[in-house]
């Protein structure tokens, strides 16, 4: 607004008088040679700064790769414990060579749906627990998460699976659904036999089937001859003799 009113008065011939606050030319010429030199101090103290190093890279990536063997290391942990309360079972309870389990994860969802999250419990003990957001867990088909001695009886398999909707264009929407399976199954196991349990995931019903109904698991069992344990019999009694 000054300047517009000294135009004004420089127009109709009047001298525009100077502010007595106005800074002497001398002084402002001396503030911005100051505020250039500050624009350039900060400016080259800015650039000092160093950026990420290949070295800090590489590290990132170690130490990535260190998580990813740790989470296995616990997975294998869980199955080792697992076994392990099995075996003592079997041992307390006098059967050295009874009856034998082997339970298999298999996967058999389509593309719309992710495995996110999986945990099997064998008689209160947990077998597998792994969650993975990258997909690979989605990716192995089948996981054998037990194949091992069993005290002849009753046993229970507990099942948790998470998967997250897949879709993309105008069904990236199912990307926001999350579906939940949980499931237990009990079988017997024989003495001198060996008890297969597949836990399958599948889509149930058709396609006018609500999308939330269709995750589903169905258990398919296979008890025949312990080959293995039979062999293992006959090279005993072989020695003995």
């Amino acid at each position: 607004m000054a300047f517009g009113v000294a135009d004004a008065r420089a127009q109709q011939g009047e001298p525009a008088s100077r502010n007595e606050t106005d800074p002497e030319p001398g002084d402002s010429a001396s503030e911005v040679g100051a505020e250039e030199a500050a624009v350039g101090s900060d400016g080259a103290s800015a650039s000092s700064v160093p950026g990420p190093t290949v070295e800090d890279t590489d590290y990132a990536v170690r130490l990535r790769g260190l998580e990813e063997r740790v989470n296995e290391l616990k997975e294998k942990i869980f199955r080792s414990k697992a076994r392990l309360l099995l075996l003592r079972e079997t041992v307390l309870n006098g059967v050295v060579s009874g009856a034998r389990a082997r339970i298999v994860h298999r996967n058999d969802m389509g593309a719309s749906f992710v495995l996110r999250e999986a945990t099997y419990a064998l008689d209160g003990s947990t077998l597998f627990n792994k969650t993975a957001e990258d997909g690979s867990l989605d990716e192995r088909r089948e996981i054998e998460l037990f194949d091992g001695s069993i005290v002849p009886g009753n046993h229970n398999i507990s099942v948790f699976l998470m998967y997250q909707g897949n879709g993309y264009g105008v069904f990236s929407y199912l990307r926001g659904y999350k579906f939940r399976i949980q499931s237990s199954y009990a079988f017997t196991a024989e003495e001198g036999k060996l008890t297969t349990v597949k836990v399958v995931a599948y889509e149930k019903g058709g396609f006018t089937t609500d999308l939330q109904d269709r995750p589903a698991v169905r258990y398919d069992v296979e008890v025949k001859q312990d080959v293995q344990a039979a062999s293992t019999e006959a090279e005993a009694e072989a020695g003995g003799s």
